[in-house]
């Protein structure tokens, strides 16, 4: 009689151990990678790369001392406003196409993988005629200051999720 409970109990240990091992399964598979169609990470490449467009969108500037076209330097959070507003509206992808405005107050464009790709404004600042400038006049760096708003907040329209 005591082999008879012996064997009920090995069986019955290896029953306990195998409904173990299925019930970790789930647990353990869903762990693993994510969907494939989500959207990518931000990539954040403010310090290897900035905008490459920034030649054609400045005006010439008149050498001299003449009474030609007055122009503003826009640098800071007033030049990364600056850029959103002339791409905002783009029809294509990638730096030269659309720019969006994030919740955080960052300017970021998406490429052909839809990964986000941070904009940073030229250190050199961006020279924008003075009646144009204007609009960018309460910003930080607006003729190189250091006092004004950022970008936080300024969020009109939803922009697609990061």
């Amino acid at each position: 009689m005591n082999t008879i409970f012996k064997e009920r109990k090995i069986v019955s240990r290896l029953f306990a151990v195998l409904l173990s091992a299925l019930l970790m399964v789930p647990l353990l598979s869903s762990c693993g990678g994510g969907s494939k169609t989500a959207t990518p990470p931000p990539v954040d490449d403010t310090v290897a790369r900035t905008v490459s467009d920034r030649t054609t969108n400045q005006p010439e500037v008149k050498k001299g001392m003449g009474t030609g076209q007055k122009v503003a330097l826009l640098a800071g959070a007033a030049a990364l406003y600056y850029m959103y507003n002339q791409h905002k509206n783009a029809p294509q992808e990638g730096a030269q196409g659309k720019y969006y405005l994030s919740k955080n107050g960052r300017v970021y464009y998406r490429d052909a993988e839809h990964r986000a790709h941070w904009v940073t404004p030229p250190a050199e600042g961006i020279r924008v005629p003075e009646s144009e400038a204007q609009k960018y006049r309460e910003f930080q760096g607006y003729n190189r200051s250091t006092s004004g708003r950022d970008l936080t907040g300024i969020t009109s329209s939803a922009a697609p999720a990061l």
